[in-house]
């Protein structure tokens, strides 16, 4: 954004004085436009990381305006780090949904770890945008004011299964739940974010669909080894 530039205000409408008119006054969603250009900066900043992203390109695929992103997120950074607080909010969001709590501690925690496998194999841009948010040292995630708030929900989570199978004489007590959790997310990260890496030392690619029921099998299996009283 240039300096001295001003993003378009809306008008008495709602609709910022850009958009396209027409149709626009009766189909305009403010909502939906801000989940569209989520969605489409998530691709692009997961391909193309903070510096090579391009607010023009996620402008045009979202048929909108650049000035229309400015207003709704007021920079390229701001943008940013809405699709970190969402992308971190859509796995802790998921989370709550397995309803953990209700399942037996050792079913609970299977569940756990067979999520957050199946989290990591099949959305990519996740695991790529934590990546890069690591490259730049956490710096514009640090800012975003709920994201403390919203990864300590799975730490309850964890907290919650280990006590219930200690009581139960299942798990072991000396296990801190946020080591389980690093524990837990290394397993499941490694194999999608050192993939390439990792095939082309060993000409295997850690996540072809051939290995991987082979692959979820062996975490969970790892995991619950690990927390379980008798090893």
């Amino acid at each position: 954004m240039k300096k001295g530039s001003k993003a378009a205000e809306p008008d008495t409408n709602g609709i910022p004085s850009d958009t396209p008119r027409g149709d626009a006054r009766r189909k305009y969603d403010p909502e939906q436009t801000k989940r569209n250009i989520l969605d489409v900066a998530t691709q692009e900043f997961s391909a193309m990381g903070l510096t090579g992203a391009r607010v023009d390109a996620i402008a045009e695929r979202t048929n909108t305006t650049k000035r229309m992103l400015y207003y709704y997120f007021g920079s390229k950074e701001g943008l940013y780090q809405a699709v970190l607080e969402k992308v971190y909010g859509d796995i802790r969001a998921l989370e709550q949904d397995l309803h953990v709590s209700e399942l037996d501690p050792v079913e609970g925690m299977r569940a756990l770890v067979e999520f957050t496998f199946d989290y990591h194999d099949r959305q990519r841009d996740f695991v790529r945008l934590v990546t890069i948010e690591n490259i730049h040292g956490a710096k514009y995630v640090e800012q975003v004011k709920t994201f403390k708030g919203r990864n300590v929900t799975v730490i309850h989570t964890i907290e919650d299964l280990l006590a219930r199978g200690i009581a139960a004489g299942q798990f072991r007590s000396d296990i801190d739940p946020i080591d389980l959790h690093l524990l837990i997310s290394s397993l499941c990260f490694h194999r999608v974010g050192n993939r390439h890496t990792f095939g082309t030392a060993f000409g295997r690619d850690p996540s072809h669909p051939r290995l991987r029921a082979r692959h979820r099998a062996m975490i969970v299996d790892a995991v619950l080894r690990f927390v379980r009283k008798d090893g």
